[in-house]
């Protein structure tokens, strides 16, 4: 058997129905911890989504993981150490290990904040992925469907 696996997190407008934290005590409605479920070994998710003028109640800071956050609807903000950054549909926001960080939903945004929250620690990946191989005889999956024009 190959080692994947498959889950849905559901279409965006769906994230808040979501219960869920790292432990019942830090859980809260609008967070999915996809790491739970899969059997994720290098890197973590969590999928994301704050009402209007709903923030996070507090900062935190890693000292050896790297997060990635990639906001997907709604206007948003984020502390990060000293700083007051904006975040919308489209923001990509890297915060290295060190770097407290907290967020928000702006209370002027037209509706919830949603984003992914990537995690990842462990060894720096080299520029150009160093251990991939290509087989080009092998065959597409969909090779008997028709090619579109």
């Amino acid at each position: 058997m190959s080692d994947y696996e498959i889950t849905s997190i559901g279409c965006l407008d769906s994230w808040r129905d979501h219960f869920g934290g790292f432990d019942y005590a830090r859980s809260r409605d609008g967070r999915r911890v996809v790491d739970h479920e899969l059997t994720m070994t290098y890197i973590g998710l969590t999928a994301n989504a704050l009402e209007p003028g709903e923030e996070a109640g507090y900062w935190h800071s890693h000292s050896r993981i790297e997060e990635l956050y990639v906001f997907l609807d709604g206007r948003g903000e984020m502390g990060l150490d000293d700083d007051l950054v904006q975040v919308s549909s489209g923001s990509v926001v890297r915060v290295g290990p060190g770097v407290w960080r907290t967020w928000r939903a702006r209370p002027d945004s037209a509706g919830q904040l949603r984003w992914l929250c990537i995690r990842a620690g462990g060894e720096q990946l080299p520029a150009m992925p160093d251990d991939s191989s290509r087989n080009p005889t092998k065959p597409m999956p969909w090779a008997d469907e028709p090619r579109s024009a």
